[in-house]
């Protein structure tokens, strides 16, 4: 485990994710999230954590290991066609990770995902959290309109609030 990792998440309090992400900025993302969902059938959820659990530092769990582990407590699998998105921020660590359903991550490739990533890092390294996550979702938007397309009655399956962990 490297010790400034360690220090860092056990330093920064909690709140200060709520600074960079105050209550307008994540109903702004949860307002982009739902009007993403309605251009298709896939299903978005944004994570966002400040500090990692203390048992998850003392394993040393990679920022990919926790995005996987939520992936699969949230139920962002568990979706009718497969399409589900998890966008994951770990703002200590300063990563972001995505983790996407089979069905739209065999049209689109890790490729497109990790180029998603570096992008919003290279945003969030400016301090620009709020455009780098709307400009990474819209990239998604477009990703999952083209492969899956709204049916007639499309179904709301995960919430469009951004969780704050």
């Amino acid at each position: 485990m490297e010790p400034g990792r360690l220090l860092r998440h056990l330093v920064l309090p909690d709140w200060w994710v709520r600074r960079v992400f105050s209550r307008q900025v994540l109903r702004r993302l949860e307002e982009a999230i739902a009007a993403s969902e309605a251009a298709h059938s896939g299903e978005l959820r944004l994570v966002v954590e400040g500090n990692l659990p203390l048992a998850a530092l003392w394993r040393g769990q990679s920022p990919r290991l926790r995005a996987l582990e939520l992936f699969s407590q949230l139920g962002v699998w568990d979706t009718e066609h497969n399409s589900g998105v998890l966008i994951y921020l770990q703002l200590i660590d300063r990563r972001v990770e995505i983790v996407a359903d089979r069905g739209i991550d065999g049209r689109v490739g890790r490729p497109f995902w990790d180029a998603v990533c570096r992008r919003m890092e290279s945003a969030f390294s400016t301090g620009d959290f709020e455009e780098g996550t709307l400009a990474a979702l819209n990239t998604i938007t477009e990703a999952l309109r083209e492969h899956f397309p709204a049916p007639a009655g499309n179904p709301d399956e995960l919430p469009n609030a951004p969780l704050l962990l």
